[in-house]
């Protein structure tokens, strides 16, 4: 039970640290200095570990996982979103 509230603690610390980066790139209209290769690496990255994290809530287990990579991966498909809108 600690070790899923750590996880569920530290995976909304990380996924919220990209509502900064957001809240830029749609105050400046700018995604200049960002790289679209990188944050699409790491969609496909958090894509597939939301492949396992389903896997894992559907045995029962790993539902902290599955919340906090559910959150990232719609927070970085939003920042490609933004790149692509703003190109």
């Amino acid at each position: 039970m600690l070790f899923s509230l750590l996880q569920l603690t530290g995976g909304l610390i990380l996924s919220l640290g990209w509502i900064p980066q957001i809240a830029k790139i749609i105050k400046t209209r700018s995604v200049a200095d960002l790289s679209l290769n990188a944050y699409l690496l790491m969609l496909l990255g958090i894509g597939l570990m939301e492949a396992y994290a389903i896997n894992l809530a559907a045995g029962g287990i790993g539902f902290a996982f599955l919340i906090t990579n559910t959150l990232s991966l719609a927070v970085v498909l939003t920042v490609v979103g933004l790149i692509f809108r703003y190109r």
